[in-house]
Protein backbone atom coordinates (compact mmCIF):
# COMPACT_ATOMS: atom_id res chain seq x y z
CA UNK A 1 0.00 0.00 0.00
CA UNK A 2 2.25 2.64 -1.38
CA UNK A 3 -0.14 5.81 -2.08
CA UNK A 4 -3.48 6.83 -1.85
CA UNK A 5 -5.74 7.41 -5.52
CA UNK A 6 -5.42 10.80 -6.24
CA UNK A 7 -8.57 12.74 -6.95
CA UNK A 8 -8.90 16.48 -7.72
CA UNK A 9 -12.34 16.33 -6.66
CA UNK A 10 -11.92 14.75 -2.84
CA UNK A 11 -10.60 16.25 0.25
CA UNK A 12 -6.87 15.74 0.95
CA UNK A 13 -5.12 15.52 4.36
CA UNK A 14 -1.66 17.29 5.35
CA UNK A 15 1.77 16.50 3.44
CA UNK A 16 3.39 13.60 5.44
CA UNK A 17 7.18 12.86 4.46
CA UNK A 18 6.89 15.55 1.48
CA UNK A 19 4.13 14.00 -0.25
CA UNK A 20 0.16 14.44 -0.55
CA UNK A 21 -1.72 11.62 0.73
CA UNK A 22 -5.45 11.74 -0.81
CA UNK A 23 -8.61 9.47 0.61
CA UNK A 24 -10.55 7.35 -1.93
CA UNK A 25 -14.21 8.35 -0.22
CA UNK A 26 -17.71 6.24 -0.85
CA UNK A 27 -20.81 6.58 1.25
CA UNK A 28 -23.45 3.78 2.28
CA UNK A 29 -26.74 3.52 0.36
CA UNK A 30 -28.48 3.36 4.02
CA UNK A 31 -28.79 6.77 4.73
CA UNK A 32 -31.68 5.92 2.26
CA UNK A 33 -34.18 4.20 4.18
CA UNK A 34 -31.93 2.31 6.99
CA UNK A 35 -31.94 -0.94 7.25
CA UNK A 36 -34.07 -3.90 7.08
CA UNK A 37 -34.42 -7.77 6.74
CA UNK A 38 -35.55 -9.35 4.01
CA UNK A 39 -39.06 -11.14 5.20
CA UNK A 40 -38.26 -14.17 3.17
CA UNK A 41 -35.38 -15.00 5.60
CA UNK A 42 -37.84 -15.22 8.42
CA UNK A 43 -38.62 -18.63 6.97
CA UNK A 44 -35.76 -19.26 4.73
CA UNK A 45 -32.14 -18.51 5.84
CA UNK A 46 -30.95 -18.51 2.01
CA UNK A 47 -33.59 -15.22 1.74
CA UNK A 48 -31.92 -13.46 4.67
CA UNK A 49 -30.74 -10.41 2.96
CA UNK A 50 -30.38 -7.05 4.35
CA UNK A 51 -32.62 -4.37 2.38
CA UNK A 52 -32.91 -0.64 2.66
CA UNK A 53 -36.24 0.42 1.39
CA UNK A 54 -34.87 3.76 0.10
CA UNK A 55 -34.74 4.28 -3.94
CA UNK A 56 -30.99 3.03 -4.59
CA UNK A 57 -31.13 4.68 -8.31
CA UNK A 58 -31.83 7.43 -6.73
CA UNK A 59 -29.30 6.83 -3.39
CA UNK A 60 -26.57 6.64 -6.29
CA UNK A 61 -27.13 9.83 -8.09
CA UNK A 62 -27.01 11.93 -5.16
CA UNK A 63 -24.02 10.11 -3.72
CA UNK A 64 -22.15 10.79 -6.61
CA UNK A 65 -23.49 14.77 -6.54
CA UNK A 66 -22.37 14.99 -3.14
CA UNK A 67 -18.50 14.24 -4.40
CA UNK A 68 -18.26 10.87 -3.10
CA UNK A 69 -15.94 8.25 -5.55
CA UNK A 70 -17.93 5.05 -4.67
CA UNK A 71 -20.98 3.53 -2.81
CA UNK A 72 -21.92 0.73 -0.80
CA UNK A 73 -25.15 -1.53 -1.08
CA UNK A 74 -26.39 -4.15 1.01
CA UNK A 75 -26.69 -7.51 -0.63
CA UNK A 76 -30.52 -7.39 -0.76
CA UNK A 77 -30.74 -4.05 -2.60
CA UNK A 78 -27.63 -5.77 -4.95
CA UNK A 79 -30.26 -8.71 -5.93
CA UNK A 80 -32.91 -6.32 -7.20
CA UNK A 81 -30.14 -5.34 -9.82
CA UNK A 82 -29.57 -9.26 -10.86
CA UNK A 83 -31.75 -8.49 -13.55
CA UNK A 84 -31.30 -5.07 -14.61
CA UNK A 85 -27.38 -5.05 -14.93
CA UNK A 86 -27.88 -3.07 -18.29
CA UNK A 87 -29.57 -0.30 -15.89
CA UNK A 88 -27.28 -0.48 -13.48
CA UNK A 89 -24.01 -0.37 -15.47
CA UNK A 90 -25.78 2.84 -17.54
CA UNK A 91 -26.18 4.29 -14.05
CA UNK A 92 -22.60 3.97 -13.25
CA UNK A 93 -21.40 4.82 -16.45
CA UNK A 94 -23.82 8.13 -16.64
CA UNK A 95 -22.66 9.67 -12.85
CA UNK A 96 -18.92 8.26 -13.02
CA UNK A 97 -19.07 6.19 -9.90
CA UNK A 98 -17.67 3.49 -8.54
CA UNK A 99 -19.70 0.35 -7.33
CA UNK A 100 -17.02 -0.27 -4.17
CA UNK A 101 -18.80 -2.50 -1.91
CA UNK A 102 -21.43 -4.82 -0.60
CA UNK A 103 -22.45 -5.49 2.60
CA UNK A 104 -23.58 -8.86 3.83
CA UNK A 105 -24.19 -10.99 7.38
CA UNK A 106 -24.36 -14.40 8.66
CA UNK A 107 -25.31 -16.39 11.66
CA UNK A 108 -21.57 -18.46 11.18
CA UNK A 109 -22.26 -19.88 14.79
CA UNK A 110 -24.78 -22.69 13.37
CA UNK A 111 -23.27 -25.73 11.35
CA UNK A 112 -26.55 -26.65 9.73
CA UNK A 113 -27.86 -23.94 8.19
CA UNK A 114 -24.22 -22.76 7.35
CA UNK A 115 -24.63 -24.44 3.64
CA UNK A 116 -27.82 -22.51 3.01
CA UNK A 117 -25.92 -18.62 4.63
CA UNK A 118 -22.73 -19.84 2.35
CA UNK A 119 -24.79 -20.25 -0.78
CA UNK A 120 -26.46 -16.90 -0.36
CA UNK A 121 -23.16 -15.42 0.56
CA UNK A 122 -21.36 -17.16 -2.98
CA UNK A 123 -24.54 -15.53 -4.70
CA UNK A 124 -24.05 -11.89 -3.98
CA UNK A 125 -20.06 -12.04 -4.81
CA UNK A 126 -20.82 -13.46 -7.91
CA UNK A 127 -23.26 -10.43 -8.99
CA UNK A 128 -21.31 -7.86 -7.24
CA UNK A 129 -17.96 -9.36 -8.84
CA UNK A 130 -19.59 -9.61 -12.18
CA UNK A 131 -21.09 -5.97 -11.97
CA UNK A 132 -17.27 -4.45 -10.43
CA UNK A 133 -17.81 -4.48 -6.63
CA UNK A 134 -14.17 -4.35 -5.17
CA UNK A 135 -15.00 -5.21 -1.80
CA UNK A 136 -17.30 -7.86 0.48
CA UNK A 137 -18.00 -6.38 4.08
CA UNK A 138 -19.12 -9.13 6.26
CA UNK A 139 -21.24 -8.77 9.37
CA UNK A 140 -22.14 -11.81 11.90
CA UNK A 141 -21.73 -13.89 14.44
CA UNK A 142 -24.70 -14.72 16.44
CA UNK A 143 -25.62 -14.34 19.86
CA UNK A 144 -27.88 -17.16 20.90
CA UNK A 145 -30.93 -16.62 23.80
CA UNK A 146 -28.89 -18.70 26.18
CA UNK A 147 -25.68 -16.96 25.89
CA UNK A 148 -22.21 -17.95 23.79
CA UNK A 149 -20.78 -21.30 23.94
CA UNK A 150 -17.12 -22.04 24.07
CA UNK A 151 -16.89 -23.04 19.99
CA UNK A 152 -19.55 -19.99 19.24
CA UNK A 153 -16.45 -17.94 18.01
CA UNK A 154 -14.93 -20.67 16.50
CA UNK A 155 -17.75 -21.48 14.21
CA UNK A 156 -17.74 -17.54 13.09
CA UNK A 157 -13.77 -17.79 12.35
CA UNK A 158 -14.63 -21.04 10.04
CA UNK A 159 -17.43 -19.45 8.48
CA UNK A 160 -15.46 -16.38 8.29
CA UNK A 161 -12.48 -18.02 6.22
CA UNK A 162 -14.25 -20.02 4.07
CA UNK A 163 -15.93 -16.11 2.56
CA UNK A 164 -12.28 -14.86 2.63
CA UNK A 165 -11.86 -17.90 0.28
CA UNK A 166 -15.30 -17.19 -1.91
CA UNK A 167 -14.27 -13.67 -2.29
CA UNK A 168 -10.94 -14.70 -3.34
CA UNK A 169 -11.52 -16.71 -5.84
CA UNK A 170 -14.03 -13.85 -7.27
CA UNK A 171 -11.30 -11.08 -7.82
CA UNK A 172 -12.63 -9.29 -4.31
CA UNK A 173 -11.29 -8.82 -0.82
CA UNK A 174 -13.57 -9.89 2.53
CA UNK A 175 -13.14 -7.80 5.50
CA UNK A 176 -15.31 -8.72 8.80
CA UNK A 177 -17.30 -5.88 10.22
CA UNK A 178 -17.67 -5.62 14.09
CA UNK A 179 -20.76 -4.91 15.36
CA UNK A 180 -22.90 -4.43 17.93
CA UNK A 181 -24.99 -7.42 19.27
CA UNK A 182 -23.00 -9.76 17.41
CA UNK A 183 -20.14 -12.01 19.10
CA UNK A 184 -17.70 -9.46 18.11
CA UNK A 185 -17.91 -6.16 19.34
CA UNK A 186 -15.37 -5.30 21.64
CA UNK A 187 -11.43 -4.83 21.39
CA UNK A 188 -10.50 -7.90 22.75
CA UNK A 189 -13.44 -9.93 20.96
CA UNK A 190 -11.40 -8.47 17.90
CA UNK A 191 -8.96 -9.39 19.19
CA UNK A 192 -9.40 -12.99 19.61
CA UNK A 193 -11.52 -13.28 16.14
CA UNK A 194 -8.28 -12.03 14.69
CA UNK A 195 -5.96 -15.00 15.71
CA UNK A 196 -8.18 -17.38 14.50
CA UNK A 197 -8.78 -15.93 10.81
CA UNK A 198 -7.60 -14.85 7.59
CA UNK A 199 -9.83 -12.16 6.26
CA UNK A 200 -9.46 -8.58 6.36
CA UNK A 201 -10.65 -6.09 8.74
CA UNK A 202 -13.29 -3.37 8.35
CA UNK A 203 -13.74 -1.04 11.59
CA UNK A 204 -16.77 0.76 12.08
CA UNK A 205 -15.46 3.72 14.18
CA UNK A 206 -18.69 4.44 15.40
CA UNK A 207 -19.10 0.81 16.69
CA UNK A 208 -15.69 0.36 17.79
CA UNK A 209 -16.66 3.82 19.87
CA UNK A 210 -19.92 2.43 21.10
CA UNK A 211 -18.39 -0.77 22.75
CA UNK A 212 -15.99 0.75 24.37
CA UNK A 213 -13.24 0.72 21.80
CA UNK A 214 -10.11 3.75 20.16
CA UNK A 215 -11.23 3.33 16.55
CA UNK A 216 -7.36 4.72 15.84
CA UNK A 217 -6.06 2.58 18.08
CA UNK A 218 -7.69 -0.48 16.78
CA UNK A 219 -6.28 0.84 13.17
CA UNK A 220 -3.07 1.18 13.98
CA UNK A 221 -2.19 -2.10 16.08
CA UNK A 222 -4.12 -4.18 13.06
CA UNK A 223 -2.97 -2.30 10.07
CA UNK A 224 -1.96 -5.15 7.85
CA UNK A 225 -5.70 -6.44 8.48
CA UNK A 226 -7.55 -3.15 8.08
CA UNK A 227 -8.47 -3.24 4.07
CA UNK A 228 -11.76 -1.23 4.71
CA UNK A 229 -12.91 1.23 6.80
CA UNK A 230 -16.47 2.52 7.59
CA UNK A 231 -16.74 5.98 8.75
CA UNK A 232 -19.34 6.56 10.87
CA UNK A 233 -19.75 8.90 13.97
CA UNK A 234 -21.74 8.29 17.24
CA UNK A 235 -23.07 9.53 20.58
CA UNK A 236 -25.20 8.77 23.68
CA UNK A 237 -26.24 5.22 22.22
CA UNK A 238 -27.08 7.09 18.44
CA UNK A 239 -24.94 7.45 15.32
CA UNK A 240 -24.89 10.79 14.42
CA UNK A 241 -23.87 12.85 11.49
CA UNK A 242 -20.62 12.92 11.23
CA UNK A 243 -18.38 15.30 13.10
CA UNK A 244 -21.59 15.68 15.54
CA UNK A 245 -20.60 12.81 17.72
CA UNK A 246 -17.71 11.60 19.90
CA UNK A 247 -15.79 9.74 17.14
CA UNK A 248 -12.24 11.52 17.07
CA UNK A 249 -12.62 11.33 12.89
CA UNK A 250 -9.17 13.02 12.49
CA UNK A 251 -7.36 10.65 15.08
CA UNK A 252 -8.69 8.24 12.59
CA UNK A 253 -7.78 9.81 9.26
CA UNK A 254 -4.24 10.70 10.63
CA UNK A 255 -3.36 6.69 11.57
CA UNK A 256 -4.82 5.96 8.01
CA UNK A 257 -2.70 8.65 6.71
CA UNK A 258 0.60 7.45 8.39
CA UNK A 259 0.20 3.99 7.58
CA UNK A 260 -0.55 5.35 3.65
CA UNK A 261 -4.06 3.36 3.61
CA UNK A 262 -5.22 3.41 -0.02
CA UNK A 263 -8.53 1.50 0.22
CA UNK A 264 -11.93 2.97 0.52
CA UNK A 265 -12.77 5.01 3.40
CA UNK A 266 -17.02 4.61 3.77
CA UNK A 267 -18.95 7.32 5.06
CA UNK A 268 -22.26 5.53 6.90
CA UNK A 269 -24.86 7.52 9.00
CA UNK A 270 -27.39 4.70 9.71
CA UNK A 271 -30.24 7.26 10.42
CA UNK A 272 -31.38 11.42 9.22
CA UNK A 273 -34.60 12.67 10.01
CA UNK A 274 -33.89 15.29 6.83
CA UNK A 275 -32.97 14.31 3.12
CA UNK A 276 -30.63 11.69 2.78
CA UNK A 277 -28.75 13.66 0.14
CA UNK A 278 -28.14 16.74 2.86
CA UNK A 279 -26.81 14.18 5.39
CA UNK A 280 -24.10 13.07 2.58
CA UNK A 281 -23.39 16.46 1.62
CA UNK A 282 -22.81 17.71 5.43
CA UNK A 283 -20.17 14.64 5.87
CA UNK A 284 -18.40 15.60 3.08
CA UNK A 285 -18.32 19.32 3.87
CA UNK A 286 -16.80 18.19 6.78
CA UNK A 287 -14.24 16.18 5.71
CA UNK A 288 -13.26 19.53 3.51
CA UNK A 289 -12.89 21.48 6.91
CA UNK A 290 -10.96 19.15 8.29
CA UNK A 291 -8.25 20.54 5.44
CA UNK A 292 -8.27 24.12 7.00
Amino acid sequence: MDQFIVSQDLPHLPEITGRPVLMKLGHHTNTWGGVFGHPGGVTSIKDHFYLSPGFMDQAIREIAAAGYQGFELFDGNLATYENRKTDFRTLLRQTGITFQAVYCGANFIYPDILPDELWRIQKTVSLAAELGAEVLVLGGGALRADGRQKDDLTHLAEGLNKVAEIARLSGMIACYHPHHGTLVETPSEISSLLRLTTIGLCPDTGHIVEAGGNPADIIRQYQQRVRYVHLKDYRRGEFTLLGRGDVNVPAILSELRAMAFDGWITVEIDRYDGPPGEAARSAMNYLKSLEQ
